[in-house]
């Protein structure tokens, strides 16, 4: 978008937008690619923001208590945060736990579920410029690094609506995660659960876990702005 696209678009003089752009771009919300203008994923931060607030917390937590209980399984909220995915709601079975778990935790984006799900629903331009400044690092020996090949897997995680992870993340563990959206189709976070491998291979995961997944991500969508 140009300077005079926007100026027109927000209603403001064109030097009070410049200022206003100029501000955003030192701040790393906005770059510059000629005469164009375009969001950074930096502005994720916003949303994450956003979803880290009480309010938010109020309507997730809640819904992961009752997705956990339903499965029989951890589950967890995240946002992306630059390269990563951070937990900002978190459940567990009483039988279980997971050390380290818990609101806060980063997940490296590229080889989690819930960061691909996160990266793969990024606009084009966006996940492009993200996928530039990635450094994989292989977490396991199954961690995928290769950035062509990850490319087209987040062009099938988009398709899909879905991603599996299969000890890529952590050695032993599975995960799966579905986008969380907006009623205007914007995805804002991810939900996601996860198991040891030998409690279920990733077919038997997806087939159990998916459509509870799918199911909890629709009602959280008309509550969340």
């Amino acid at each position: 978008m140009t300077l005079a696209e926007l100026a027109r678009r927000i209603d403001l003089p064109r030097a009070t937008a410049r200022r206003a752009l100029l501000t955003l771009r030192h701040l790393g919300f906005v770059a510059a690619e000629g005469r164009q203008f375009r969001l950074t994923p930096r502005v994720l931060r916003l949303a994450a923001a956003y979803l880290d607030s009480s309010a938010a917390t109020a309507l997730l937590q809640p819904a992961c208590e009752s997705l956990s209980a339903e499965l029989g399984e951890t589950c967890s909220v995240a946002v992306l945060e630059g390269e990563e995915a951070v937990m900002i709601a978190y459940a567990s079975p009483r039988r279980l736990y997971v050390e380290g778990a818990g609101p806060g935790l980063r997940l490296p984006a590229h080889c989690s579920a819930v960061g691909r799900v996160l990266l793969a629903a990024l606009p084009d331009a966006e996940r492009d410029a993200c996928l530039r400044r990635l450094r994989p690092r292989p977490a396991t020996p199954h961690t995928l690094t290769d950035k062509a090949a990850l490319r087209r897997l987040l062009d099938t995680v988009r398709a899909e609506g879905h991603a599996l992870v299969d000890q890529e993340a952590e050695m032993g563990f599975r995960s799966l995660a579905v986008p969380l959206a907006r009623r205007d189709g914007r995805v804002v976070a991810a939900l996601n659960t996860g198991l040891r491998v030998e409690r279920a291979s990733a077919e038997a995961l997806r087939e159990r876990c998916l459509p509870p997944l799918r199911d909890a991500a629709a009602r959280l969508r008309e509550h969340l702005l």
